[in-house]
């Protein structure tokens, strides 16, 4: 296992290559972080840090984190599992340049929230037929049982709330990577509104 970073969604473009070919990009800026510890007991494993934060929105438990390893306060607090947590020392800064163009990564993010959603959005059920004198529309129809086992079972596809979970997207191409503002171009979507959080790592699944 390969380290990843930390960024945020910033929105979606385009970008046109030499020969006029036109790919949709989402823009993250990806980084930089800063190596808050490394983990060896047990498991390796390399803490990063993101972004900055005021010491007076610290509660007690992260005042005392950050004053026992002498770091300036994080805004976001990460930790990847890495093969080997030797080659990394506290202080060091991991930014976008961990990526090159044609690379492939994965990118966790939390996915928008839909509220509460009905069988037909949510699960993309059929619901009952349009006909004249239906009185079912987009119901769910029959949830339960009958004397036996007279309940409904567990995992049962009904309504509910909609979104609102971490997503892993896998295989994205790098198209660009813009080492000077920290910036990182990805053909396809990334779950999330924009300013998500994302964790971006090398792709676990293609080379």
């Amino acid at each position: 296992m390969s380290i990843g970073i930390i960024g945020k969604k910033i929105g979606m473009t385009q970008l046109f290559d030499e020969t006029g070919n036109v790919s949709p990009v989402t823009v993250l800026q990806a980084g930089p972080c800063v190596v808050l510890e490394t983990l060896s007991a047990g498991y390796s494993a390399v803490k990063l840090g993101f972004g900055e934060l005021k010491a007076s929105k610290l509660n007690q438990a992260e005042a005392g984190y950050f004053k026992k390893i002498g770091k300036n306060p994080a805004a976001v607090v990460k930790e990847f599992r890495v093969d080997d947590s030797k080659g990394y020392n506290a202080g060091d800064v991991i930014d976008v340049s961990l990526f090159k163009e044609q690379d492939f990564v994965d990118v966790k993010a939390v996915s928008k929230g839909k509220g509460f959603q009905g069988v037909v959005k949510r699960h993309k059920m059929n619901g009952g037929p349009a006909a004249h004198g239906s009185h079912m529309g987009r119901e769910p129809g029959s949830t339960g049982n009958r004397e036996h086992p007279g309940r409904v079972f567990k995992n049962k596809r009904m309504p509910g709330r909609m979104g609102r979970e971490q997503v892993t997207v896998q295989n994205l191409r790098v198209v660009k990577v813009d080492p000077e503002n920290n910036l990182l171009f990805l053909r396809g979507p990334v779950p999330g509104h924009r300013s998500t959080l994302v964790l971006i790592s090398k792709a676990v699944k293609r080379t």
